[in-house]
């Protein structure tokens, strides 16, 4: 098998009685970890109006993230497509792309991110906005490799990097899957979201990818929830403590997880994760990190 390739998935928790701008401070903190550590992303989520979680714009995060560290990745998962302009999107990202050089990612969901009425003040009506996806990501894919026209007339998402964000849809379906194939983007599995292991899904995307400027063939990531301690007890017991269904989330040693993720990658033919703490302390989060990549990496 191939070395696993890892990444942090931050949902930006606010934990234990914190305020919002000590969760921020931490969310930095594990991406610097993060990047000591070994991991080759790190990839913050977008959430609104929801109490306990302190991210709604990941490019502002990324921002300030890629200046407080070096080589690591960086990258949304995911940025919610229907809520924005596909012009906007890409001249964020390409102005991220700009600051910091062949280390940006965009993810792309179509998933609201937080209350009905949240999503209304923010963008309207949700529902017509992901019917009109394929419209968005068509037009989003043509910003990004600088073949958009507007009524005739080219339009330029500037500034223009040397080397553009990788593109990437998340998903648990097969709509997203085939979203991901037609626009010839990278396909993040979210296995820790998902009753399905990924196999169909997978397997749809990548017999239905469809290669193009902003990749030429199928790649694919899975997000897996892990909680990791010293011993299989001890992982057994922060995970009793964490506010989250264990059903879809690996819990051991290290030794552990590394079997488990040998086997999903043997069952899904998949070396790149993306990894998701529930983990409700900041130094026990940390930690588990920093198990799984001395054990993994």
């Amino acid at each position: 098998m191939e070395k696993l390739k890892l990444g942090v998935l931050d949902l930006a928790p606010v934990l234990n009685g914190y305020g919002l701008e000590d969760a921020i401070q931490e969310t930095v903190r594990l991406a610097q970890k993060a990047e000591e550590w070994g991991y080759e992303w790190y990839w913050a989520a977008e959430h609104h109006d929801l109490e306990g979680l302190a991210c709604p714009s990941p490019e502002i995060l990324l921002a300030h993230i890629g200046a407080r560290t070096n080589t690591i990745r960086l990258g949304s998962g995911a940025l919610l497509l229907p809520h924005y302009s596909p012009m906007k999107v890409a001249e964020s990202f390409h102005l991220l792309s700009c600051l910091y050089p062949g280390r940006i990612d965009l993810g792309i969901g179509r998933a609201p991110g937080g209350p009905a009425h949240a999503s209304m003040a923010l963008s309207g009506n949700f529902l017509q906005h992901v019917a009109e996806m394929p419209d968005s990501l068509r037009s989003l894919t043509e910003l990004l490799t600088g073949e958009y026209r507007y009524e005739g007339e080219q339009v330029t998402a500037r500034p223009m990097p040397k080397e553009p964000p990788k593109v990437w849809m998340l998903g648990t379906n097969t709509k997203s899957c085939g979203y991901a194939a037609e626009f010839g983007t990278g396909f993040v599995f979210g296995h820790f979201m998902s009753d399905q292991d990924g196999s169909d899904i997978l397997k749809a995307y990548r017999g239905q990818f469809k290669p193009g400027k902003l990749r030429a063939s199928p790649e694919t990531m899975i997000a897996v929830s892990v909680i990791c301690a010293e011993t299989d007890a001890l992982a057994e017991a922060l995970g009793r403590t964490s506010k989250t269904s264990l059903a879809r989330t690996l819990v051991g040693s290290p030794e552990r997880i590394l079997d488990r993720l040998r086997e999903v990658q043997f069952t899904l033919s998949n070396d790149s994760f993306l990894i998701v703490s529930p983990l409700q302390d900041y130094n026990h989060r940390l930690n588990s990190y920093r198990l799984i990549a001395q054990g993994l990496l």
